[in-house]
């Protein structure tokens, strides 16, 4: 049975334990449609969320809570607090940073294996090649999400660790399959670089010396929102497709019924 889902914006909470969470509701397509408010949501992982944001988070209405964290992620930060008659699907996604290993060294690295690491742009250029590996590897996983958000999954919220690269590269995949402006796809996926959404860097050595400006600036890349990473997975939609209708029909199995559909049941019926 398809949920009731409300029609237009409604004020979101500053939540306790769950960061970079927005409605992406209002966003404008080329043939001059909306995204529908209280369909889809984005956020980081839910599992340090307290009461009250899982009050809040239960008060959407939501069928389905699409967790895209793999197994190291899991490990790190613990499970998802349950919502009450939510439907939680957990499809892992590469991380962009590539591996525990790697991140173990961003927690514990002095600052010459961080500067190894990370300089001389080398951490960008990682960030970039993964979001170009999401787009052509994980092919399947986004046609798993957009097919349940056409059927029956809506509302749904989506989230990884921060809310920021496999959240974001899948809800910008799900904006250009209903037709959304790459401009209005690019300026939600920057507000994660907002203050109060972004993900907390830790490190074991809280000292100056641990957290210096310059230890800072190298780990910046990983953390960060950039438009060029997102302009990375656009360029490679365009490089191995050829534009995304070929991405959509050919990469994700997307029928013109089923972009129909997800349309009927994404964008504003009065927009």
């Amino acid at each position: 049975m398809t949920r009731e889902m409300p029609q237009s914006a409604r004020t979101e909470p500053e939540l306790t334990g769950v960061r970079n969470f927005r409605d992406v509701g209002g966003l404008p397509t080329t043939d001059g449609r909306r995204v529908g408010y209280g369909r889809l949501f984005r956020s980081g992982h839910l599992a340090n969320a307290t009461a009250a944001d899982a009050a809040f988070l239960s008060s959407l209405g939501l069928h389905t809570v699409f967790d895209f964290r793999n197994a190291a992620d899991l490990k790190l930060d613990g499970a998802d607090v349950e919502l009450p008659g939510v439907r939680n699907v957990n499809i892992p996604l590469s991380d962009p940073a590539e591996g525990a290993d790697f991140w173990r060294m961003v927690r514990d690295g002095d600052l010459d294996q961080l500067r190894d690491l990370l300089s001389d742009g080398k951490a960008a250029a990682r960030m970039i090649n993964s979001y170009r590996s999401i787009i052509k590897d994980r092919t399947a996983e986004h046609s798993r999400v957009l097919h349940a958000l056409a059927e029956e999954s809506l509302p749904a919220l989506v989230h990884c660790a921060a809310g920021k690269d496999r959240a974001g590269l899948s809800v910008a995949v799900c904006l250009l399959a209903v037709g959304v402006e790459r401009d209005a796809i690019e300026a939600d996926y920057l507000k994660s670089n907002a203050p109060g959404r972004r993900y907390a860097v830790r490190r074991s050595d809280s000292t100056p010396a641990g957290t210096s400006q310059e230890v800072m600036e190298l780990l910046s890349p990983l953390f960060d929102a950039r438009a060029e990473y997102l302009a990375a997975a656009f360029e490679t939609i365009e490089r191995t497709w050829g534009g995304t209708d070929r991405y959509l029909t050919e990469g994700l199995g997307l029928t013109p019924r089923t972009r129909e559909r997800l349309r009927a049941r994404l964008l504003d019926e009065n927009s």
